[in-house]
Formats: C-alpha cells, structure tokens, sequence
C-alpha cells in the first residue's frame, strides 16, 4: 500500500484530447458492454489505456477492487481520503489489499479538519473530493468506478461507458448493471472480507460526519447526507 498525499494546487483546464470517443463508438460500446462481465470490460478498458487508467473505490466493498486487482495484476486502486473516511473504511481498505496483493493507493490530502460540512456539504465535498480527482484524473485518460444502476433512481440509467468531458476522461463503470445481490454473490465466490459498517447497516459508506444507516426499505443511498436533498457528492454527474 502506497500513500500520497494531495495539495491544494490548481488543476489547468486542459484541451479536449483525442482518447475521448465519438458518439457512434459510446453507442456500439454500451450496446457490446452490456452483454460483457465486468472482467471483460475491465481488461479492455487496460488494453486501450494501459497506465493512463485510474481506478478508484470508496472501498464500501471490496468488489471494484478486487475483479481490478485480478484482472489487471499490478494495478493501482485509489481510495481518496477526505480527512473524514471512517477508521473502519481506511482499516478495511488496507486489509483487503494485503489480502490479495492488490496496489493500493490513498490519497491523502494536506486541508486541516473544519466545521465545513455542517452549514455546507455541497463546498466540503468539492473541496475534499472532487478537486482532489481533478488532481488525480490530470494525467489519465481514462477512470474506472464502482457506479452501478440500482444505486439510487438518479444512476437508474447511467452508461457503461461515456465521455467525462468535463475532467477530459472516459469514464468506464463496469459493474453498473450489477445489483446488490450480484455484488452479495461475488463477494461470497470469491470470500472478500466485508467492511465492519455494513454490519451495522450502512449500505453506502462515505464520511462520517454525513453518513447514517438507511431506515427499511429505501434506496442503498439513502443514508448519504440524510435529512437533506443532496444525493451525490459532485464525483459522478450527467
């Protein structure tokens, strides 16, 4: 396991590139995708991008990590560290890494604790996760995440695959036609450990200041700035 740590230093717009892809390759892809194991669409995603792949994983489970680790051996898997990650999730990160070998990366950033997340989330989570993804995806053309459909209604239809053209990168989300009970079975398949919260009743895991357990019966999300409208943290948008 390897730590980095992220500063505050501004991210340069940079020009569109020619790795994003046009309309008609996003459409044959998604429709080729959706038949294709997450593995599959994994290794092709290393064997068009090679080292310019990000993966990341807020490390709810360890399942994106894991089919990254065994797909691609080597490959780096990034968890951004908010300065408010649950011990439970930064313990769990490790752990399963040194289980499967697996490269991970934590990115650490330099912001000293504040009161920002009490009157606005909406600024502690760009401040504390999106620029530092900006930070990261500079480099990289590509980002892998663990976005899937049954989420949460707003993911209801995100794509495999698709143009961030904001960050300039294509964004791959190869588990995004997975459940929760597909994620149930391969983490049994494949016996990865499970992160302490779930057995408390989190379903989605982010900072512990604004992460509670769902009540019965709502979307896995739900426990995410419960009590506010907020449903995403700015990494995933349309």
């Amino acid at each position: 396991m390897t730590e980095i740590r992220d500063h505050e230093s501004a991210v340069s717009i940079r020009p569109l590139s020619s790795h994003l892809l046009p309309s008609a390759e996003l459409v044959e892809l998604n429709r080729d995708f959706e038949d294709w194991t997450p593995a599959q669409i994994l290794k092709w995603a290393h064997n068009r991008f090679g080292n310019q792949l990000a993966v990341t994983s807020s490390f709810g489970d360890a399942v994106l990590a894991h089919l990254a680790w065994t797909t691609v051996p080597g490959i780096e898997v990034f968890l951004l560290d908010t300065g408010y990650l649950f011990a439970e999730t930064l313990w769990y990160a490790e752990h399963a890494a040194s289980l499967f070998n697996g490269n991970l990366r934590i990115v650490k950033q330099e912001l000293p604790p504040d009161n920002l997340w009490l009157d606005n989330t909406d600024a502690c989570c760009h401040a504390r996760k999106v620029l530092p993804l900006e930070r990261l995806l500079a480099d990289r053309q590509a980002w892998v995440t663990g976005l899937r459909r049954d989420d949460s209604e707003g993911r209801s239809t995100a794509p495999i695959i698709q143009n961030d053209i904001a960050r300039n990168v294509v964004k791959v989300n190869p588990i995004a036609k997975w459940t929760e009970a597909d994620i149930d079975m391969y983490t049994i398949e494949h016996c990865l450990p499970v992160n302490p919260l779930a057995g408390r009743g989190f379903t989605s895991i982010g900072c512990w200041p604004c992460t509670r357990a769902p009540k019965p019966g709502s979307d896995s999300r739900s426990g995410r700035w419960a009590g506010t409208d907020k449903t995403e943290c700015g990494l995933h948008f349309d």
